[in-house]
């Protein structure tokens, strides 16, 4: 009867685990969903990470996969309301063109006209394909061989937004030229609209490049692995994310970052990329920040996500990432989609560089949600951090059942 018990209860988690969507048709789920955040004078002290599972106005914690969608719809609107601003919804207005290898997308709002174009590289054999866009290069900074039979293109963030550093800002760049009323909004917010707008393209020519829309990849490294991040956190149509080296403000929490020494904080980090409220509301008091980083990474569940670090850069926070990253997978565990997270933060190679277990991980990951082989394995948890409890900063997480 044990044994009948058990059997049971595999097949059960077997059927859950087969209706959890890889990907989503559309960018944001969420959008339909009520929001109602708390006023900054209402928010209270967290001193450890805040839990995901819990709505926003305290009133109680989410007990299906269903309220998932609208607990990470208060997730998104709290850090745009926060930290990189409001991202603007698809515009009713976008054309696209694929001619000599180029994709050229056109989109039109409010009276004006921005172009986005991007060689793509074609695999050879049989369409659809997988697609992976990489942040500035076809592939990002990994090994364009990591990609073979997939097809490969690169989103070039200056089309819509110049990299700035320090609070300066090109207004003259499309994005803000078009959306002349979000000038105070962080870079970060406009490059996740471009690459949204680089997926509505591929929607619009899919037949005739021949591409499988069910897979598509972000991949970028540094400042442009927080790019990809944020563009997998809010596109709901990205089926993997790979975020490498993304350091303090991508998959480092901000809290933790803050008990460590010179690593990128809220103090410091580049207000080109984030809003100054950031700065402004939460330097020396992170604890009244209603999200975190690990939310962030949690707004990708239940797809595929890949988190790639460098232990021994102490500018990238990876102690941070790494604690960041384990909260995180507590969602993709309530989701049932344990085997669609990973993380490899293996140390002793250059910056935007991969070790040789990173690679392997990342063929992996490729293989198994871009590729679709189903039988490849994805429990990937690589890191020098045994010493470490990660467990202390979520440890008093209420979520369903208990």
């Amino acid at each position: 009867m044990r044994s009948l018990v058990v059997v049971s209860a595999l097949l059960i988690s077997s059927i859950i685990r087969a209706e959890v969507p890889l990907v989503y048709d559309v960018e944001n789920t969420g959008a339909g969903c009520v929001v109602s955040l708390p006023d900054y004078d209402e928010l209270p002290s967290i001193v450890g990470l805040p839990n995901p599972f819990e709505w926003s106005d305290g009133s109680g914690i989410i007990s299906t996969a269903e309220e998932w969608t609208c607990r990470r719809a208060e997730i998104k609107a709290e850090i745009e309301r926060y930290e990189i601003g409001l991202k603007p919804s698809r515009p009713a207005n976008i054309e696209a063109v694929f001619n000599d290898g180029i994709l050229t997308v056109t989109v039109k709002e409010n009276g004006k006209t921005l172009v986005l174009s991007s060689e793509i590289i074609l695999p050879e054999g049989e369409d659809p394909f997988p697609v992976i866009i990489g942040m500035n290069r076809a592939s990002g900074s990994l090994d364009a061989s990591l990609f073979e039979g997939i097809i490969q293109i690169p989103f070039m963030h200056n089309q819509i937004a110049s990299y700035g550093m320090n609070g300066q800002k090109d207004l003259e760049a499309q994005f803000y030229l078009m959306y002349p009323e979000l000038a105070g909004v962080g870079d970060y917010v406009a490059w996740a609209w471009g690459i949204s707008r680089l997926i509505d393209g591929l929607e619009l020519v899919k037949d005739e490049i021949g591409v499988n829309m069910q897979r598509i990849g972000v991949t970028g490294c540094s400042y442009a692995g927080k790019m990809a991040l944020f563009a997998g956190a809010f596109d709901e149509r990205i089926a993997l994310t790979i975020a490498q080296e993304s350091g303090g403000g991508g998959t480092a929490s901000w809290r933790v970052s803050e008990t460590l020494g010179n690593v990128e904080k809220i103090s410091n980090t580049n207000y080109s990329w984030f809003m100054p409220d950031l700065k402004n509301l939460f330097d020396g008091q992170v604890e009244k920040l209603p999200y975190d980083h690990h939310e962030l990474i949690a707004m990708i569940a239940p797809r595929a996500f890949l988190a790639l670090g460098n232990d021994g850069w102490t500018w990238m926070a990876d102690e941070s990432g790494y604690i960041a990253c384990r909260a995180a997978y507590e969602v993709w565990k309530f989701l049932g989609a344990e085997d669609r997270f990973g993380f490899d933060f293996t140390g002793g190679h250059q910056h935007c560089r991969t070790a040789e277990s990173q690679a392997a991980a990342v063929k992996s990951f490729v293989d198994r949600f871009l590729r679709g082989s189903e039988e490849v394995k994805t429990d990937i948890f690589t890191h020098p951090y045994s010493d470490l409890d990660h467990k202390k900063w979520y440890s008093e997480w209420r979520s369903c059942g208990q």
